[in-house]
């Protein structure tokens, strides 16, 4: 792939691969054990579980809401280290079919090298027959499958499908356009889950939420109303949840972990790196907090 390129609209391969391969050494220093790099999903506001518990319900929600954990064809879009595919593999409802394909979808070599070793190494315990996982470099507009998935789940990756430039006309064609191969790629009684960050201030725009721009240059972020839109006629909206403050609780507990390994953050991508990520989980928390940002979590049904 050409890194110079962007393969279709929203952030381009070379910026989603200044993000996500700084390093997985250094990502393990702040992510909890199961390499989740999005919003958990605590029981409530006064749920003191772990972040790890957190990410296993989210991964556990998803897989029950998309029906990933009820059918035998699974595709991530935006898949980074792996752990929803591997949770769809290991996790089966009762009386359900193994998994028998699962497809995951991302723009980063680091992530795809993990995700594919860690699936090596859990292999034996998914039995006989084991499913059969592609992790591809490949953006979901170049995205051909050969067959429909009975299931399709996207966390994260929504918010970069647009650029901070794009007119509001350009961004719900962008959006449409997704969630129509969506649509076309799930059988006929499909489902799909979705889980993006968006805009909570009606007023608010990229320009006035800098410390996300300094990490995500080329990405912008939906409004609630342009997901309803997009999806209008494709998909019944069956469950929508704004969970920001389970974000919020997410990047404070990233912020403090990387804080307690600085000096191995520092060593491993320097300071100037280091400073940007804790400016972005300290402001990124403080938007979620405030009510700027909203996390939200859709349950869409193919029509």
């Amino acid at each position: 792939m050409d890194e110079t390129k962007a393969s279709g609209p929203g952030a381009s391969a070379a910026a989603i691969r200044a993000h996500y391969d700084v390093g997985n050494g250094f990502y393990r220093l702040w992510l909890d054990e199961t390499m989740t790099y999005s919003a958990a999903m605590w029981r409530d506001e006064q749920d003191t579980g772990s972040l790890a518990d957190a990410q296993r319900r989210k991964i556990a929600w998803h897989l029950h809401h998309s029906g990933a954990d009820r059918t035998d064809a699974v595709l991530d879009v935006g898949c980074g280290w792996g752990g929803m595919l591997r949770a769809a593999a290991a996790t089966r409802a009762e009386g359900a079919p193994r998994l028998a394909h699962g497809v995951g979808l991302t723009l980063s070599d680091a992530q795809a090298d993990v995700a594919r070793g860690a699936i090596a190494q859990d292999m034996p315990n998914f039995g006989s027959p084991s499913p059969r996982f592609d992790i591809r470099l490949e953006s979901w507009v170049d995205h051909k499958p050969a067959e429909p998935y009975g299931a399709i789940v996207s966390i994260g990756a929504f918010e970069h499908f647009t650029k901070p430039e794009d007119e509001p006309a350009a961004k719900i064609a962008i959006y449409r356009d997704f969630f129509s191969r969506c649509r076309d790629w799930l059988r006929p009684d499909g489902r799909m889950t979705l889980q993006t960050i968006a805009y909570g201030d009606p007023n608010l725009d990229a320009a006035a939420i800098p410390f996300m721009r300094d990490i995500f240059p080329d990405s912008d972020l939906p409004r609630i109303r342009d997901v309803l839109t997009a999806t209008d006629g494709l998909f019944e909206v069956e469950r929508t949840r704004n969970d920001r403050v389970d974000y919020a609780r997410t990047c404070d507990i990233w912020a403090n972990n990387l804080r307690t390994h600085r000096a191995e953050a520092v060593a491993l991508v320097g300071a100037e790196q280091t400073r940007r990520y804790e400016r972005y989980l300290k402001f990124s928390g403080w938007g979620f907090w405030s009510n700027h940002l909203h996390l939200l979590r859709f349950r869409l049904k193919r029509r």
